[in-house]
């Protein structure tokens, strides 16, 4: 076999390789449609993999000032958890979950009423549930799956009643999983995936802004 048609087997290889890993990285996967994110299909903040929208969206409900404030508290510990996810430290995550849920009990849920209120209590027992069950064990893979339905309320809560004016991301990665794909929430654009870490650290894109 002479030189030119290794050379030509080589690069041939080699682009099959980076196809994909990119088709990995940045899609051609299914994305969860359940209710939760039913209204990302007609919602002109979704974009296409690795844009954002240009704003961020309001809350649904207009609440006291406090409430937002108190969430916004659960969100920043949140951001922590994710943080010790992003470093696959287990001990950190059961650390950093049980000072996610003490933020969690200070939200006085006095503070809502009618439709605000009972959706906010929907919301508060599945987080209420993956924050215990993070701690409860050792295994981060399975913390990362108590996470991700962790994000998943949180991200309704954050979508109904707004963080006064913080903003959070929306984030999604589509090989989270096998494939199932999973979403998290952030405090900044930039992609560091709770779900694999530094094995693909940037893998994913966002999805909504919130405030």
């Amino acid at each position: 076999m002479n030189s030119m048609k290794i050379k030509s087997i080589f690069y041939s290889l080699l682009f099959s390789a980076s196809a994909f890993a990119l088709t990995n990285c940045s899609g051609n996967k299914k994305e969860d449609h359940a209710d939760h994110h039913e209204h990302a299909a007609n919602d002109s903040t979704q974009h296409a993999s690795g844009t954002t929208a240009t704003e961020a969206s309001g809350p649904q409900f207009q609440v006291d000032a406090s409430f937002q404030s108190q969430l916004a508290n659960v969100f920043t510990s949140y951001v922590e958890l994710k943080d010790a996810f992003v470093a696959s430290d287990a001990n950190k995550v059961k650390e950093e979950a049980k000072g996610a849920d003490e933020a969690l009990a200070k939200v006085d849920m006095k503070l809502l009423s009618g439709a605000a209120h009972n959706d906010w209590m929907t919301y508060l027992a599945p987080i209420e549930a993956a924050l215990k069950e993070i701690q409860a064990s050792t295994d981060i893979e399975a913390q990362r799956k108590a996470f991700s339905n962790l994000s998943d309320n949180l991200y309704k809560s954050v979508k109904a009643f707004g963080l006064g004016g913080k903003e959070a991301f929306y984030e999604y990665c589509p090989m989270a999983f096998d494939n199932e794909g999973a979403y998290w929430l952030s405090d900044q654009e930039q992609i560091k995936n709770p779900y694999f870490g530094d094995k693909m650290l940037t893998c994913g894109s966002v999805k909504e802004k919130l405030k």
